[in-house]
């Protein structure tokens, strides 16, 4: 156990709850934007875990999971270990409600970043060298993108070493093995042994409760099973999914679900149609696979090839 934690010069020492300072950015109206880092320390030796939220600006499930995580009075009173929580990341997209930073850059493509880059890479260069050489696990919460709601889920690459494991623990209804992308935090942790969890639930600007709630019943499980806290809360029964698929639009129009998110489905099953939207044409929607849908296109009008419904189909 670390006596001292200390994070851009800011001393957390053990026992101490404490707000903190990652770092502090200047806008072009020379506005400083600072990111808010929420440490709890216990007294006791254990893990230090992340929660982070925000990496978009849109993102807003994740923001809300983190900030009723750390007003929680079992997570105020740590048993053991430490606990290192950033709501907001991307301060300066959240500002804006958009998902890219003012440059039009994906602050999730920027790591692991540089002090002398772009905007976002210096925020994943901050992340980099004060918070990740200090945790030993992580969740980081993520929304659909681009009108897509995700059923409530866990990303992680089953061969990782501790990956698997931890998403077992956290239990959510799925756990989808996901590989790693180019410039994402995830990817630049896992190069330095540090597994992250990415749970994924609900869209972009749109509370979504029953993501919320798996959310944060599921970091209530992960810090239980490492003794940070004191809670009855069981496991999750949980799936896991190694392959996925997009069910495309066969045409342009209306689009109208007709199976629910999460929802286990058959091959052949109906998934939804397409109407034109003179009324005089409808094209059926029809599942290619067996497996659970985990993610459907909200976006009411549709052209042909958008992608309308993602299905994950459970490891053997």
């Amino acid at each position: 156990m670390q006596e001292i934690l200390e994070i851009n010069n800011q001393i957390i020492k053990a026992g101490e709850t404490k707000q903190v300072v990652l770092n502090d950015y200047e806008l072009h109206t020379k506005t400083k934007i600072e990111i808010p880092v929420h440490v709890i320390r216990s007294l006791n030796p254990g893990p230090t875990m992340l929660l982070s939220a925000g990496m978009h600006g849109e993102e807003t499930n994740g923001i809300e999971i983190v900030r009723k995580l750390i007003s929680r009075e079992e997570v105020k009173q740590l048993k053991s270990g430490n606990l290192i929580a950033i709501p907001v990341i991307n301060i300066v997209s959240f500002l804006y409600g958009s998902r890219d930073l003012p440059d039009g850059r994906d602050l999730n493509r920027c790591f692991p970043g540089s002090k002398r880059g772009s905007l976002g890479s210096r925020i994943a260069n901050d992340l980099m060298k004060h918070i990740l050489p200090l945790i030993d696990f992580g969740v980081d919460f993520h929304t659909g993108g681009a009108k897509i709601n995700n059923y409530p889920q866990l990303r992680c690459v089953f061969d990782f070493p501790d990956n698997l494991s931890l998403a077992e623990k956290f239990s959510p209804p799925l756990i989808i093995d996901s590989s790693y992308r180019e410039g994402t935090f995830r990817h630049e942790a896992a190069k330095k042994n540090k597994p992250i969890l990415v749970y994924e639930g609900g869209e972009s600007m749109r509370f979504d409760y029953l993501a919320i709630n798996e959310g944060i019943n599921g970091c209530l499980r992960l810090m239980k099973s490492f003794n940070m806290i004191d809670i009855d809360l069981p496991n999750h029964p949980f799936v896991k999914i190694n392959k996925d698929v997009w069910i495309r639009a066969n045409s342009s129009g209306l689009f109208h679900m007709n199976a629910n998110n999460g929802a286990f489905v058959n091959e052949g099953d109906l998934l939804g149609v397409i109407c034109n939207p003179f009324g005089d044409i409808e094209h059926k929607i029809i599942s290619t696979t067996d497996g659970y849908i985990f993610g459907v296109n909200k976006q009411p009008v549709v052209n042909e090839g958008d992608a309308l419904i993602h299905i994950g189909i459970e490891m053997s």
